[in-house]
């Protein structure tokens, strides 16, 4: 189908502009402009094909150049004519079957359909979607046939970002392959429901952590696949500059639409992506020009704006919109007029005639004027209606395609316009409401299936019966045959790779576990231990330390000489500070990925490295150093999408806490993170008070993700407040673990007692309060340092469960460990109130079940202040002052 109506805006007859009105024309006349554009031609010729386009366009730039000089003030426009960039003579033979691969594709959109109608039929609310896979069918079809790597054992696969509301057709390809069975389709979003019968059900998109064989990568929220998808181009080549896996020849891929464009997340890397020279990535855009309400850019052209905004980013940009019908019009149209009313018919237009017939769009279209309406005088209404835009040919998604992948020195986006709800007819096809479109009556589903020639009984055609060819025809033959030339199935997940030597803990962290009350902070602890890490031969080449800009600030900037920055090109400067010990040294084979001011960009190298034993083969073992409150709070979707993805790595929360990091104030001051971590269930969260704490959370976390091999994620809180760090010994390396141990005892001889408990960076105020009680009231008090409330809670949560279920098994290790105490427990946090209040359900109990013991909570809810911690503290009352306050009202009440 073809461009629209021309429409009414409220002030008249005159529509919306779709662009800037162009540039008038040279005051030069007709004749004087043909004699400039025959020299031209003369250039191109002279030269021949290839080179003749060098030259000319050396030349366009060197008159650019001139006229700069002469300030003339004029730049190229942002955009090519609205035509194919691959001209006909260009496009390459098709390599495929092109009426086999028509019949595949037309049952693929039917099973995907079916799938969606069916689980409506019986959940109306279990949603869907039909209209997104209806537009990007061919794109992904194009793909599959001829473009998508898998790992034939001699090269790793392809990896390829699909977009979400397609999903449905992902499956039905596997069931074709035989990967999916019936029941599996009939389960589509039905997951429980499955399991129960002992069936895989069909998760609604792309997660792994539901379908962990299945899936490669989550990019269900909008924006997130992007950005992912070139921090994970990006991470190929540091994986291959600095030796540890062969990723030549392997692209990524990644199918977006329109509509996400709008994300910031989506556009967010492209400077990176051209800066770097990644020409194993290929985005593919999915035009098709509407958002879920309605058009993407209704009054302008959203494939106009994406040209100029990734060619002005320095990627290739190479469109494809109209298919092989209507080569012959625009080899006819000398005038050009075609081409001239392309560009002034804005995207509602297009979009009003993708939903009506070839008879609407010769009158509304074509009729505009006596030249236009002379192209198409032979061509049929039917004719017209089979206009197909390029997005829905294989033929020029193959020629756009095969450009993309044999381009070198950028990134390339392919712009393919569509229409959502290609093949649905009236009751889809570029309609506002088609996204929302679940349900098909029958009339039209035999529509469908006779728009597409579907061998289809009205009876199986009306109860969306699934349809696969029997196994020997040319069909399948022909499906098998073409994904076995590109080395098997996709896409294909791996859970495993080999285990990674952890080094002992003694020599890698002694100095934290023998401090003996040495001053440090448990950033500068960190620190040091990333600093042996990375000198173990066996792991240390698989650190990935990251950061976002702030090295320095946690004094990390000795590991700029030790392991170096990575940068593909290496460093082609002498840096200002080349005879420091802390020089800002540049490598293409550095270690080290300082990703500037972005924290959205450093956590998707994370998630990147903490996936790369899924994707790649290799375990690698990210550390992501931030400040806390920049982490879960600003990019916690993408924290929560590599959760989804199975991460494995370190998130390091630095100057954590609200009242840590006194002068900086509330945006800086983090009394959440450690709440929000606690909700991610496969992520493991710790506030350490002391550097052995830390070094033991890390060696349990290295151990457990490395050797293990167990798909979860540690965040770990550090402070920059020097402390006395007392030694901890190796009985309390259990309870460190496992979320609280006992870090001092009361004098035992007292009656009166009292349960003090501190975590991270309040515990010297818990500590400081012991004192005063025991020296100024005569209270015995026992201090806890509790390193997670989360892992207490979970443990807690856990043993409940169980005993739910008739086990009457021991308490959780917070109720066990307060067993035999005496007195209030007083919990105190440089976090929210929430954080403490997350193990009262776990409380020693008496004989009737109910606490023995009163809990008290103090937290730092609110907004932060810029001040001295001191007196933050004293303003959230969570000072050594409050501690001892409220044990003396407990013993009031």
């Amino acid at each position: 189908m073809i461009p629209s109506i021309q429409t009414k805006t409220q002030t008249g007859d005159r529509r919306a502009p779709a662009a800037p009105p162009p540039a008038p024309h040279p005051a030069c006349g007709p004749a004087e402009l043909a004699e400039w554009c025959d020299a031209f031609d003369g250039l191109l010729a002279a030269y021949g094909s290839a080179q003749g386009k060098e030259q000319a366009a050396a030349l366009l730039d060197a008159l650019l150049a001139h006229a700069r000089k002469r300030h003339v003030a004029w730049k190229p426009s942002g955009n090519t004519p609205y035509v194919n960039t691959i001209t006909v003579d260009e496009q390459p033979p098709y390599p495929g079957d092109v009426e086999l691969e028509k019949k595949l594709s037309a049952i693929l959109r039917w099973n995907a359909l079916a799938m969606v109608v069916r689980a409506n039929a019986a959940h109306g609310e279990l949603g869907g979607h039909i209209a997104s896979y209806a537009s990007a069918a061919d794109l992904f079809e194009t793909g599959f046939n001829h473009f998508f790597r898998a790992d034939d054992g001699h090269q790793a696969a392809d990896l390829v970002y699909f977009q979400p509301h397609s999903s449905p057709g992902v499956y039905a390809r596997a069931f074709l392959e035989g990967r999916l069975g019936e029941e599996n389709l009939a389960h589509y979003r039905q997951e429980l429901v499955a399991a129960s019968q002992g069936i895989q059900g069909l998760c609604s998109y792309p997660h792994p952590y539901l379908m962990p064989e299945f899936w490669q990568f989550p990019t269900g929220s909008m924006g997130i696949g992007p950005i992912n998808a070139i921090y994970q181009a990006r991470f190929m080549r540091y994986l291959a500059d600095r030796g540890l896996a062969d990723t030549a020849g392997r692209r990524v891929w990644g199918f977006f639409g329109d509509g996400e464009m709008d994300e910031p997340e989506s556009i967010a890397a492209l400077t990176l992506a051209a800066r770097e020279g990644l020409d194993n990535c290929i985005f593919v855009i999915n035009c098709n020009l509407q958002r879920l309400d309605g058009p993407v850019r209704g009054n302008g052209r959203i494939i106009d704006e994406l040209e100029a905004l990734f060619s002005g980013a320095g990627w290739n940009v190479v469109k494809c919109l109209w298919g092989s019908e209507w080569d012959a019009l625009l080899a006819r149209d000398h005038s050009h007029v075609l081409a001239r009313t392309f560009a002034r018919t804005v995207d509602g237009e297009f979009q009003t005639l993708s939903a009506n017939d070839g008879a609407f769009n010769r009158e509304h279209f074509f009729n505009q004027s006596p030249e236009l309406a002379a192209l198409v005088a032979h061509l049929s209404d039917s004719d017209i209606d089979r206009l197909r835009r390029g997005g829905h040919d294989p033929v020029k998604i193959h020629a756009a395609f095969a450009s993309a992948a044999a381009h070198s020195g950028q990134p390339t986006v392919v712009l393919a316009k569509t229409m959502k709800g290609y093949g649905m007819g009236s009751m889809g096809q570029g309609r506002m409401t088609s996204h929302q479109q679940k349900k098909l009556g029958a009339e039209d589903l035999l529509a469908f299936r006779d728009r597409f020639n579907l061998p289809l009984s009205d009876d199986q055609a009306t109860s969306a019966a699934f349809l696969k060819p029997a196994d020997g025809s040319a069909e399948m033959r022909y499906l098998h045959a073409r994904r076995q030339a590109l080395g098997g199935f996709l896409p294909a997940r791996r859970g495993q790779a080999s285990p990674v030597a952890v080094p002992g803990l003694q020599a890698t962290a002694g100095f934290a576990l023998q401090a003996d009350g040495k001053p440090m902070s448990t950033t500068m602890a960190f620190v040091r231990q990333l600093g042996n890490l990375l000198k173990d031969p066996a792991l240390g080449p698989r650190i990935v330390p990251i950061v976002a800009d702030e090295a320095r600030t946690f004094g990390m900037a000795g590991l700029f000489r030790q392991v170096g920055i990575y940068a593909p090109f290496g460093q082609l400067y002498q840096p200002e500070d080349n005879a420091s010990m802390l020089l800002y040294r540049e490598d293409s084979s550095g270690q080290i990925l300082e990703e500037g001011i972005s924290e959205a960009g450093a956590l998707s190298s994370w998630t990147a490295a903490a996936t790369s034993y899924s994707t790649h083969g290799t375990a690698m073992l990210p550390f992501f150093i931030f400040y806390s409150m920049f982490g879960f709070q600003r990019v916690g979707d993408l924290i929560w999408a590599a959760a989804d993805q199975r991460a494995r790595g370190f998130l390091i929360g630095a100057t954590s806490g609200r009242t840590t990091l006194g002068g900086e104030g509330l945006q800086h001051q983090d009394g959440s993170s450690l709440l929000s971590a606690s909700t991610v269930p496969n992520c493991k969260s710790y506030d350490p008070a002391f550097a052995g704490e830390l070094a033991v959370i890390i060696d349990h976390g290295m151990q457990r993700m490395l050797q293990e091999q167990r798909d979860e994620f540690f965040y770990i809180t550090v402070t920059n407040e020097n402390v006395a760090n007392p030694s901890l010994p190796h009985e309390a390396h259990e309870g460190v673990i496992r979320g609280m141990y006992q870090l001092q005892s009361g004098p035992a001889q007292s009656t009166r007692r009292v349960q003090l408990l501190g975590s991270g960076a309040i515990m010297g105020e818990v500590l400081k309060a012991a004192a005063i009680l025991e020296r100024e009231h005569g209270v015995a008090a026992d201090v806890w340092s509790v390193t997670s409330y989360a892992e207490l809670a979970r443990d807690g949560e856990a043993r409940l469960e169980r005993w739910r279920a008739g086990d009457a098994s021991a308490p959780g290790w917070f109720a066990q460990q307060l067993a035999a105490s005496q007195g209030p427990i007083i919990a105190a946090s440089d976090y929210v109130r929430a954080l403490p209040e997350l193990v009262r359900a776990y409380l020693p109990t008496d004989e009737r079940g109910l606490p023995r013991q009163h809990y008290y909570t103090l937290g730092t809810d609110g907004f932060g202040r810029s001040d001295s911690r001191a007196a933050l503290r004293q303003h959230f009352a969570v000072d050594a002052a409050a501690i001892v306050q409220t044990y003396l009202r407990s013993q009031q009440a």
